[in-house]
């Protein structure tokens, strides 16, 4: 509560909050272009060659900067976890969540991000998000949920079982949000990415390595690769790194609502990619979604 009072204090954490939307837009983005890589890959070997493409553009930021403290055991849990949440747990039930469902069904059930991060803030940190974090947290889960069930509705529904996974991918991010709060106090936002990244690739690379043996890398395409090396670094580089540093600054329940940027940008990616319509339902659904996010960063007045 103390770090919520500083920053609606006297200045607000601008760049903080473009940290945190930047973040959350662009894993919006590798969302909805994962669909093209799962075509071609099998998900353990897509997440393992994510993690090892991102572990040598990261080798240098394993060390700890000048004047950190050494990692204490609580750090090193807390890295497990959110590696195993944030990272692996996450890559996996997206991944196959959006094989087995459908994009539709992916807005839908992402809509309750903001919500969920919020619960678990108050449930896991003790911060209890202000009436009108609340209210944004509430357009951004309309906003969202509307276009979503308005596109389902015109055609597509996803398996139970893909369904199922999205929501876990949910509660996923959300932990992985909770768990980054508590680390970015003690280890720089460039080393929880490098460390969590190297936990990701420990975790699934007997997975990844066995379906790597059976797999006929020459039917790639060659400009998959590059998409592969974009959609790497971006997901364990330069997502993680943007995230870490905008929570230093602002509370995990408002930082939450911020995640409305994930589906956003993936229903971006379908319109301008892939092709998908955009009517009025999809520009309502982005206002109040924007509403949301104004109405939990703006400041607010100064109580006796």
């Amino acid at each position: 509560m103390g770090s919520e009072r500083a920053a609606s204090g006297s200045a607000l954490p601008w760049l903080a909050y473009a940290c945190l939307a930047g973040g959350m837009a662009i894993v919006g983005a590798y969302v909805g272009l994962s669909k093209l890589l799962i075509a071609v890959f099998p998900v353990f070997l897509l997440s393992w060659l994510r993690f090892g493409i991102a572990a040598v553009a990261m080798a240098t930021w394993v060390r700890p900067s000048p004047g950190e403290a050494a990692l204490s055991p609580r750090d090193r849990r807390l890295l497990f976890l959110e590696s195993f949440f944030g990272n692996f747990l996450f890559s996996v039930c997206m991944l196959l969540g959006i094989q087995w469902s459908s994009a539709l069904a992916a807005g839908v059930i992402m809509a309750a991000l903001p919500g969920v991060v919020a619960l678990l803030s108050w449930a896991w940190l003790g911060e209890r998000p202000s009436r009108r974090v609340m209210a944004g947290i509430g357009f951004a889960v309309v906003g969202i949920g509307w276009v979503s069930v308005v596109k389902h509705q015109q055609g597509g529904t996803g398996t139970l079982l893909g369904n199922a996974l999205l929501l876990g991918a949910v509660v996923c991010e959300a932990l992985y949000v909770v768990i980054g709060k508590q680390l970015t106090g003690q280890v720089s936002p460039k080393r929880i990415s490098a460390l969590i990244n190297l936990w990701g690739l420990a975790l699934v690379t007997p997975l990844g390595v066995w379906q790597a043996l059976r797999f006929d890398f020459t039917t790639v395409p060659p400009g998959l690769w590059g998409l592969l090396v974009a959609y790497a670094l971006a997901a364990s580089m330069l997502t993680v790194w943007l995230w870490m540093t905008g929570l230093r600054q602002v509370p995990a329940s408002k930082a939450g609502v911020f995640t409305v940027f994930l589906p956003l940008t993936a229903g971006a990616v379908g319109v301008l990619v892939l092709g998908e319509p955009f009517g009025p339902a999809q520009a309502v659904a982005f206002s109040l979604a924007l509403v949301g996010v104004l109405l939990a960063t703006w400041p607010e007045r100064a109580t006796r």
